[in-house]
């Protein structure tokens, strides 16, 4: 997996910068390196879909708000995704594993984490979840199956600006200039047992 978009954080992650950058490259929990996951090949026909970018994540912990921010690599066969989180100085941090009945969660110098939630799991470890199920299908501007959606509309553009599922507001701030579009940054906001949760990502491909 090519770390080629550790190069340019720095100007993206300015405003977010608010104790430091050193303060936060060990923000989500180790500093030792990963070694980059390889995603297996699946049957033909099956959804792929990567995404390489820049995330922010805002959140509470016992009173407490913290920020953590880096880059992330998306990797998604089939139902199985494979989610790369890395600091601002480029190591990996944390790799998440989800299909529909498992997940695992990989932290420097400790063992992995297995749970048949991965936002809990996720919560347990970092202090925060990224939702990656419905992910799965926010960042293909669809809602997830199984539960109920609200889908919002540009009325002159047609295209989706906000959709709301599962406790979680999503906002579909930019798209590409090509045809089909595609998204380019997107915020996702909940509370969870009355503590907000923001996560800003931008998808570089």
């Amino acid at each position: 997996m090519s770390m080629s978009l550790m190069a340019r954080p720095t100007l993206w992650l300015r405003p977010f910068l608010l104790s430091g950058l050193l303060a936060t490259a060990c923000v989500l929990p180790g500093c030792a390196s990963l070694q980059a996951p390889s995603v297996a090949n699946t049957a033909a026909g099956s959804a792929v879909q990567d995404y390489d970018g820049r995330f922010a994540v805002r959140y509470e912990q016992n009173g407490e708000i913290k920020n953590a921010y880096g880059n992330f690599a998306w990797r998604q066969r089939g139902d199985a995704v494979t989610l790369q989180l890395l600091n601002p100085l480029g190591q990996t941090q944390a790799i998440v594993y989800s299909t529909p009945g498992e997940a695992k969660l990989e932290l420097p110098n400790r063992a992995p984490l297995t749970g048949p939630r991965l936002e809990q799991v996720m919560r347990d470890a970092l202090g925060f979840a990224l939702p990656v199920a419905g992910l799965r299908y926010w960042l293909q501007l669809e809602a997830a199956p199984n539960t109920h959606g609200t889908l919002t509309r540009d009325p002159q553009t047609g295209r989706i600006t906000q959709l709301q599922q599962d406790g979680w507001t999503i906002d579909y701030l930019s798209y590409t200039d090509t045809q089909p579009a595609h998204i380019k940054r997107v915020n996702l906001s909940r509370e969870v047992n009355g503590e907000p949760l923001q996560v800003k990502l931008v998808l570089d491909n």
